[in-house]
């Protein structure tokens, strides 16, 4: 896929490895461009039940390529929006993808590093990773990963991390709302492997329908909720995997 992002497919799990350990994992261009490849692949790959991203090395991922950014202050204005924009576009995929998206959260997941985490649906963090948007401390604004730190965490959390770059280790991010699980570090390769095997063997149609249902319950109604849950509800009886899994669950 790309030297930035590396990929294996076991057990349906597709494992996605950020690859610049030297750089602590930075972003950079070819970077995103291989992120988005992988949610590709992901999306037209029927034998990927749930992608797995994760850092190679000891951290996560540190944030947006420094020596990028500051080359960045020569371009101009729309060029700076479009690429901006080109790095949302790993959000919205991800978002879009009806495949459940994990992140194994070891060492640092700093500013993009850390609203990438934060895009993802699920995040399994080790005791000692560290979370947190220092983006202000440098002269710059967490424009772009707000978006999804303001929906992970209440509003007044979110403004803390966003204005004073405080980090938080896997503990505080838990009780935060940030990490959707954490585990002492001995036991995380094992831990995050049980959840990733538990998704992988689920229903992939279940799957599909709650993850695009629970993120279109952004904005609705009440009402308008139901009625949402009312439609999925009456599409997800029509599947196989519907017939298939509670006739076997009968017959125990």
């Amino acid at each position: 896929m790309s030297e930035r992002v590396l990929t294996v497919v076991a057990g349906g799990v597709l494992t996605a490895t950020l690859n610049r350990a030297d750089k602590r994992n930075a972003i950079d261009a070819a970077m995103i461009d291989g992120l988005l490849a992988v949610i590709e692949r992901a999306d037209l790959d029927a034998s990927v039940r749930v992608v797995a991203v994760r850092g190679s090395g000891k951290d996560f991922c540190a944030g947006m390529d420094l020596h990028e950014l500051l080359a960045s202050a020569d371009h101009t204005l729309e060029q700076n929006r479009q690429a901006a924009l080109h790095f949302a576009q790993v959000f919205l995929r991800m978002r879009r993808l009806p495949k459940p998206i994990v992140a194994l959260v070891q060492g640092r997941a700093l500013a993009g590093g850390c609203g990438l985490a934060t895009a993802c649906d699920l995040i399994l963090a080790a005791e000692s990773a560290q979370f947190g948007y220092p983006e202000v401390q440098r002269g710059f604004v967490p424009a772009i990963v707000m978006t999804m730190l303001r929906r992970a965490v209440g509003e007044k959390i979110a403004f803390d991390l966003a204005t004073t770059g405080r980090l938080l280790d896997g503990s505080e991010a838990a009780a935060a709302g940030l990490a959707s699980r954490v585990y002492e570090d001995a036991d995380f390769e094992e831990q995050a492997g049980d959840v990733l095997r538990v998704l992988a063997e689920a229903s992939p149609s279940a799957l599909a329908f709650t993850k695009q249902q629970f993120y279109q319950l952004d904005g609705l109604s009440f009402e308008d909720g139901l009625r949402l849950g009312a439609d999925v509800n009456a599409v997800s009886r029509s599947t196989p995997d519907f017939r298939a899994a509670l006739s076997a669950f009968l017959q125990k």
